[in-house]
């Protein structure tokens, strides 16, 4: 029986392979997921397989870390993402789980100055998940991280299904989504955060790439 790493490699073209042979540490997968080109879904939304991504070369947080697990299981390591689960008035966001040491660290998509790579330096799911409470801003001002999924692991679907896929995967989606997730913070204490200061909301206009055309709200 083929391991999953096998069955991926065999489904990818000789450009394809290529590019995930390269990509072969978690910060080398980083880096290169920083350099794709933001998916401001300008068209309408988008959940891009791996394959798409390279190919249109554009990618939403969803859709690099979707890219960031294929590399991962491209060279026999689990592909795990994690969902950040956020309050009605934000977004939620997704990372790509990878483990050094017993230690857990991040590898994350995004177009602003914060919700970024994490070494792998946390003893569990649950404590990774923390150091982004504080910097998991609204426009409003609000901290809006409200609780996580468990690891979510994408080696229980054929590659075929989500690496290769040329449809998009709202399937995916909704099996995430679906997960039950566990609450990071007691109800009776989200009305006593503290709102965000002054310098915290100018670096919230950070941003690594600006959109060119109209994009969908949070698309970013």
């Amino acid at each position: 029986m083929p391991s999953y790493g096998e069955q991926l490699r065999s489904l990818l073209s000789p450009a394809e392979r290529s590019v995930f042979a390269r990509l072969s540490s978690p910060k080398k997968v980083q880096d290169f997921v920083d350099r794709v080109p933001v998916n401001f879904e300008e068209t309408g939304e988008t959940i891009l397989s791996p394959r798409r991504v390279l190919r249109e070369n554009r990618a939403h947080c969803f859709e690099g870390a979707l890219l960031a697990a294929a590399c991962f299981a491209y060279h026999g390591q689990p592909a795990l993402i994690l969902n950040f689960q956020a309050s009605t008035i934000d977004v939620d966001h997704v990372v790509t789980l990878f483990r050094r040491e017993r230690l857990w660290g991040a590898i994350s998509k995004t177009n602003h100055a914060v919700l970024r790579w994490r070494d792998p330096v946390y003893r569990t799911v649950r404590e990774l998940a923390m150091s982004y409470f504080h910097e998991y801003l609204a426009p409003n001002g609000k901290k809006s991280l409200r609780a996580i999924s468990r690891p979510f692991d994408l080696g229980r679907f054929a590659p075929e299904t989500w690496v290769t896929a040329e449809q998009d995967l709202e399937w995916l989606q909704d099996k995430l989504n679906d997960l039950s997730h566990a609450p990071l913070l007691p109800r009776g204490i989200i009305p006593r955060l503290r709102d965000i200061s002054p310098l915290e909301r100018q670096a919230l206009k950070l941003v690594e790439r600006k959109a060119t055309g109209r994009i969908r709200p949070g698309a970013a």
